[in-house]
């Protein structure tokens, strides 16, 4: 199976599009979405030095717009492309590459939401100093003990190892003068504490937008930073990208939902490196590809012709089919083929050790077939069950 990830804030490097804009469509299509962004987009990513996109409210859209740029040269039709991704994902702002990929929201609304996103996340980053800290190694348990000791919030669980505290100043001083035992500390060069409490003025304006955003069901799975669940209700995805501007990161979920859905292949957009990097010591055996630069598109397009299989869900459509949105044993609560359910209500619920997420009829429908027992063990994107729209109750 092949999943496409799309990388977060701190991938972007000075100059990393100069070979990119030697491609007057790739220039075109840039200039077009800089104009929807309200950025010179093509300029930041040629030109312009590592403290300049390292401001929020450019590095955002640069990182969004090049991602969504670079897949249409990678995928020239891209209708073609839901024959062969698994399923995608991104970190932080990537997963509104991600959902635009996926074809939950359009590419022109991608572009506004990350334009807002990260103008309101630099203004929230400016009431209070704030930043972030990369923790490697030392024991977990240890590591998490230590950040709430000092009031910090693990903002991002990357993967075993890696976890990248935030908080305020002074939080982050007192943490590196007594560091967990055998952790390694690095301070990053961010505007803020971003994924958490100190963003939650971000999620206001986030969640205002979102209201107007009109969403499709995502054309393949979607694997959510919010839990590491697979999401296959269009609104549902956005809500996720609204709220997880302050809450952490979970990419370790996002991986583990990676291994169980049978991961073979994992290729980075622009600008990559970061995810792959993770990958590679997460994922062992996994294959991975970094998609830097224009002349790696034809070895691209080969290991996506490698790894590439279809997505259950671009096979039957989502508005009549339910998934399972993570690993576990489900828990059937709804009636037989033939009845009705209401929009927004549950069919049962799927059980992990970790915890029990309820699996909702965002339509409501007629069930026409169930494709699982109650008490079997589904794995994520599962279909569960299959509803027709006709009939709906009211």
């Amino acid at each position: 199976m092949l999943i496409i990830v799309a990388p977060g804030q701190g991938s972007q490097t000075p100059g990393f599009l100069l070979p990119w804009m030697e491609d007057p469509q790739f220039a075109e299509r840039l200039h077009w979405l800089s104009a929807v962004a309200g950025l010179d987009l093509g300029h930041y990513g040629t030109e312009a030095d590592a403290d300049t996109i390292r401001d929020t409210a450019i590095a955002q859209p640069l990182i969004v717009g090049s991602g969504l740029v670079a897949a249409l040269s990678l995928f020239p039709h891209p209708s073609d492309a839901f024959g062969r991704i698994g399923a995608v994902a991104g970190h932080s702002v990537g997963e509104l590459t991600a959902a635009a990929g996926a074809r939950a929201i359009s590419a022109e609304q991608a572009m506004v939401l990350v334009r807002e996103r990260g103008n309101a996340m630099a203004r929230a980053a400016a009431v209070t100093p704030t930043g972030m800290t990369a923790v490697l190694g030392g024991d977990e348990a240890e590591v998490m003990a230590a950040l709430t000791q000092h009031g910090l919030t693990a903002a991002n669980v990357n993967a075993e190892g890696q976890i990248v505290a935030a908080g305020t100043m002074e939080q982050l001083a007192a943490f590196a003068a007594a560091p967990p035992a055998k952790a390694r500390l690095m301070p990053l060069s961010v505007a803020g504490a971003f994924h958490t409490e100190h963003m939650a003025p971000a999620v206001g304006v986030m969640g205002k937008l979102a209201l107007a955003v009109s969403t499709h069901d995502p054309r393949t799975a979607v694997i959510s930073n919010y839990d590491g669940q697979v999401v296959h209700d269009g609104r549902d995805v956005v809500r996720r990208i609204v709220k997880q501007v302050a809450r952490p990161v979970r990419w370790d979920l996002c991986l583990a939902t990676m291994r169980d859905l049978g991961v073979t292949g994992i290729l980075e957009m622009p600008p990559a490196g970061t995810l792959t990097n993770i990958a590679k010591r997460a994922l062992p055996g996994v294959e991975t590809f970094a998609l830097k630069t224009p002349d790696q598109l034809d070895d691209a397009r080969a290991f996506v012709n490698k790894h590439g299989d279809p997505s259950p869900m671009d096979i039957h459509p989502t508005w009549r089919m339910l998934v399972s949105p993570s690993k576990g044993t489900f828990v059937k609560t709804a009636g037989d083929e033939g009845d009705s359910l209401l929009a927004a209500s549950s069919i049962g619920s799927v059980r992990s050790t970790r915890d029990e997420t309820a699996v909702l009829a965002p339509y409501g429908g007629t069930i026409v077939e169930w494709l699982v027992e109650d008490g079997d063990l589904v794995s994520p994107g599962q279909p569960l069950v299959r509803l027709h729209p006709e009939g709906v109750a009211v």
